[in-house]
């Protein structure tokens, strides 16, 4: 019996310590040691990418390395520039605001707000005649921008205050889309509750008309409301003032960027998570041809490999791309100044507290600068254009440059005539104006910086878990000037297709073949863009020309659910193209979808006869049909492109019959956005 005592006590002795380490464990030790991104880890899949640098905790403020503030302070800058920019324009619009600064005496920083504690902000008030600028692009149905989006949230929490922070606000957004410049007006107008000081009215700039325009028009009265407000004085000294200094080699061989978006030599030992900053290169799988042969446009199907990677998707987000320029726009415009093309340099910042050491991946080749890092095509802008003018040798080309960037009635009108009108990119404008020899370090920070392009996803996961397709118009049409302009990534596209379509011939592949000798560096996008949660739900998709893409996706996703004996919901599809023989994309797919009765199509041939028949004729034809399914079976609906006219398309619905006023229909239509029954795959 003694010894029954003593092994129950030493039992329950050994069963009481080991409860107790657990304890110890799981309230104490363990979150010590949890991994600071382990919820964000959890969160991938859930709302866009985080890049390298969130994962990472944040400086506490303490010294000027890690806070916004401290860092002004120690510069001794009075304005700070916050952008919101999902394709670089705003980014761009906010470089520029502060470069103007230094005319007014004004020292200037450009923030990223996804990298700024933004709690500071109130801090900023302490510095004297300071100002906050927000340059702030609206994206998708009316949200912010993937690196605003934590400021926007932190916006709107209650008992927030600003008291006297002296701001203002300049939105990006495309006035086709129903949530127009949201972000821009929001921000605005949440500042003034909160306590800030407007200093001038809120810009609304846009992306359909001439954003540049307004861009200038807002800038002019937002200085001259600080120059009576802070009783500055416009410097007339025009001349240039550097925001990076050349650096010279030699460097060593192992420190040279050679294309890659963030970390160096990323693309030889690739490491997920796969995001803006470190984009997987992703192998081309297959191209083929969508467009008929006797059609003169081309649009192309491509599959892109993420086997291996981590990388999920769901239908409906986005893949973003980044693209190279051609080799031969390069070429040209090192012949056009001058130039060695191989000679390795680095910009650096001359501002050392800078936010942005420098303008692009440092140090690297001028080739590797122009081929991957900068915009060589679009169309410059009057700040470049009024930077560069000094460069110009004969007086004639230097005051056209001069007047351009001048921002005068005479000088907005010969802009517009000679800039936008002719299309011309930075090789063009060196072509025509030959005295106009800039340095080439000079040109390269004056040069936009090349983004990402994006494309809507047109597959499943379900079906195509191991990759991801793409469907892409390519750009290519003749200017007013004669020359030929081609798309950026799309002419990556279509010169990857046409070396696959020489190697099927020559080596007799398969017709469709399989791998193509290419990659491109991509990252998922994530989108709100999505699929009803219960499969019966009906669907309404409306998308002409590559607006068919994300409902490809759709279609394969539900006919999936199909046959595993789901009980999936009516799946409509409008869709538009020009001729049913030229330019009907994934015609043949379409009609097995429908042969095995998962999906419901009408498509609108605008050419085929001759009267013009557009999808919007046929949703109006349907109209009743349609309120029928909104209205009594809670049918969601999906537009890609030509959101505008849809969005009034239904209105029109909803009063014919519903038999509602005009009020009370887009009362109705605003209810179906919000409660995420009508979606637009739109960004701007």
């Amino acid at each position: 019996m003694e010894l029954l005592f003593i092994s129950l006590d030493l039992t329950t002795t050994i069963i009481l310590s080991v409860i107790t380490l657990i304890g110890v464990y799981w309230f104490w030790l363990k979150p010590r040691l949890a991994p600071s991104n382990s919820f964000n880890n959890t969160m991938t899949m859930i709302k866009p990418s985080k890049l390298p640098n969130e994962l990472t905790p944040k400086p506490s403020g303490a010294t000027h390395e890690g806070s916004f503030v401290d860092r002004m302070i120690h510069s001794g800058k009075t304005m700070v520039v916050f952008y919101g920019s999902q394709t670089g324009t705003a980014e761009d619009f906010a470089q520029r605001l502060a470069k103007q600064a230094k005319r007014y005496g004004i020292s200037a920083t450009v923030c990223d707000p996804e990298e700024c504690d933004m709690e500071e902000l109130q801090r900023l008030t302490t510095i004297d005649k300071h100002l906050a600028l927000f340059c702030l692009a609206t994206y998708g149905e009316g949200d912010p921008t993937d690196n605003a989006q934590e400021f926007y949230e932190w916006l709107r929490e209650d008992g927030r205050e600003l008291n006297n922070l002296h701001y203002a606000v300049f939105g990006l957004g495309n006035k086709t889309y129903e949530h127009y410049n949201a972000i821009g007006k929001y921000v605005d107008k949440r500042l003034d509750e909160i306590g800030g000081v407007r200093m001038c009215e809120v810009g609304l700039g846009d992306d359909d008309g001439n954003i540049e325009d307004d861009f200038m028009a807002w800038a002019t009265v937002f200085w001259e409301s600080v120059c009576q407000k802070y009783e500055l004085v416009l410097n007339a000294d025009g001349t240039s003032m550097r925001q990076y200094k050349l650096v010279e080699g030699p460097f060593p061989s192992e420190s040279v960027f050679t294309g890659e978006i963030g970390r160096l030599k990323s693309y030889e030992k690739q490491k997920p998570p796969f995001d803006l900053r470190n984009p997987y290169l992703a192998s081309v799988l297959a191209s083929r041809e969508l467009f008929q042969k006797d059609c003169t446009r081309s649009c192309l199907h491509l599959e892109l490999d993420i086997s291996n990677t981590r990388i999920k998707y769901e239908a409906g987000d986005h893949v973003a791309v980044f693209p190279s320029n051609d080799e031969s726009l390069v070429n040209r415009i090192g012949e056009l100044v001058n130039a060695n093309l191989d000679e390795v340099i680095s910009l650096l910042n001359v501002d050392e507290d800078a936010q942005k050491k420098t303008p692009f991946p440092c140090p690297c080749s001028y080739r590797t600068a122009l081929t991957y890092y900068l915009d060589i095509t679009s169309i410059l802008n009057t700040q470049i254009l009024k930077e560069i003018a000094q460069y110009a040798t004969d007086e004639n080309e230097k005051a056209l440059l001069t007047l351009m960037g001048s921002y005068s009635d005479e000088g907005k009108i010969k802009y517009k005539e000679w800039v936008l009108d002719g299309y011309r990119s930075i090789v063009h404008i060196l072509e025509d104006l030959p005295s106009l020899k800039p340095p080439l370090d000079h040109l390269c920070e004056l040069l936009p910086r090349l983004h990402p392009r994006y494309y809507s996803i047109s597959s499943s996961p379900k079906v195509h878990p191991t990759c991801v397709h793409v469907t892409a118009v390519i750009v290519h049409y003749e200017t007013p000037t004669k020359r030929i302009a081609k798309g950026v990534a799309t002419n990556c596209f279509k010169e990857l297709h046409d070396k696959h379509h020489v190697l099927e011939i020559t080596e007799g592949t398969q017709e469709n073949g399989t791998h193509i000798p290419g990659r491109f560096p991509i990252y998922i996008r994530k989108s709100t863009f999505r699929l009803p949660f219960k499969f019966q739900t009906p669907i309404i998709m409306i998308g002409p020309g590559t607006g068919l893409a994300p409902f490809r996706g759709f279609i394969q996703e539900r006919h999936f659910y199909k046959t595993q004996n789901k009980p999936v919901g009516e799946t409509i599809l409008y869709y538009g193209c020009r001729n049913q023989a030229e330019d009907y994309l994934y015609r043949d797919e379409l009609k097995y979808f429908v042969d095995e009765q998962i999906l419901e199509l009408y498509v609108a041939f605008s050419r085929d006869q001759e009267k013009k028949v557009y999808v919007t004729h046929l949703l109006k034809q349907h109209g009743e049909k349609l309120w029928k399914l909104i209205k009594d079976q809670n049918a969601s609906v999906y537009v890609c492109g030509m959101a505008r006219d849809v969005h009034s398309i239904l209105i029109e619905i909803a009063q014919t019959y519903g038999e509602m006023t005009n009020e009370r229909a887009s009362a109705f239509v605003k209810e179906l956005t919000q409660k995420g029954r009508y979606s637009q795959d739109v960004w701007s």
